[in-house]
């Protein structure tokens, strides 16, 4: 056993109940690009901003014909080994709550059975108008549909079922709108520029105040709905370890960190302190 396993492996031995918070790092083994380079920047432009897809319509036929093209990616997507490993953990009594910043739901199809989405799931659809809720993959289907030389157009995936389509006029794509009350449909996730539903923040900091510890898998930080949890553990004196390749916003507050891929450290670790691992529920 290496000395980060071994660090990391105390640090869990001694704080039982640990808050789990994850980020983009868990999901790249599963095929899902990041956002961020080892130094916490941009690799690519900042998502779409809340506001501008609100009040666009030029930005929304931009973000559904990319996400046309991107979404197979993200359906396809299956658990890697940093989803597994914090499902067994979870099964094995040492994770209070498991917080991610993913919208992939690859925790879930993992078996983690306790997991907030803290910025929602991109599997889901939401009317704006009506708050009704439909499945991503219906949509696809009728955008396939309703813009079929679109759909044969190929692109690189990127993170959270976008694909980098540039150099288009993108005035012609035809975005559906809600089937039950004509409302305008958003991805069921939190873009940049809106706020986190406050129940999902209460809910995540209760637990937090219950935890022994903080363990940050697979993320900068460097988004503040996420960030804020490690301030507030160590304004709390709670140790906060990280697993993540590269700087973190919160290198200053940190007890212990492991720069080691993070599928690979926390499967150590799951070995070492877990249960023998079940199959994915999404296999």
């Amino acid at each position: 056993m290496d000395v980060n396993s071994t660090a990391l492996a105390d640090f869990a031995t001694r704080h039982r109940k640990l808050f789990v918070l994850t980020g983009a790092g868990c999901s790249t083994e599963s095929g899902i690009p990041d956002y961020r380079d080892v130094e916490g920047e941009w690799k690519r432009p900042s998502p779409v901003t809340y506001q501008a897809f609100m009040g666009e319509e030029s930005t929304r036929q931009r973000y559904w014909a990319r996400s046309l093209i991107g979404w197979p990616t993200m359906a396809g997507a299956r658990p890697g080994a940093a989803h597994r490993a914090l499902a067994r953990l979870e099964a094995a009594g040492r994770v209070g709550l498991l917080l991610t910043q993913n919208v992939d739901g690859l925790h879930e199809a993992a078996g983690s059975r306790g997991a907030i989405d803290l910025h929602g799931r991109i599997d889901t659809v939401r009317c704006m108008a009506c708050e009704r809720r439909t499945p991503r993959a219906a949509l696809q289907l009728e955008l396939r549909q309703r813009n079929p030389s679109w759909a044969a157009l190929e692109a690189r995936a990127a993170p959270d079922g976008d694909a980098d389509l540039q150099g288009h006029d993108f005035s012609a794509f035809d975005v559906p709108a809600c089937t039950h009350c004509g409302g305008l449909l958003k991805p069921d996730v939190v873009f940049f520029g809106e706020s986190v539903p406050k129940e999902r923040v209460t809910t995540a900091f209760a637990a937090l105040e219950e935890a022994d510890a903080v363990l940050v898998a697979g993320s900068s930080l460097m988004v503040y709905s996420g960030f804020r949890f490690v301030q507030a553990a160590a304004a709390a004196g709670k140790p906060v370890a990280a697993v993540n390749l590269g700087r973190t916003r919160a290198d200053a507050l940190l007890s212990l960190k492991v720069e080691r891929p993070v599928g690979e450290a926390l499967e150590a670790l799951a070995q070492q302190l877990g249960p023998e691992p079940q199959p994915d529920r999404g296999a």
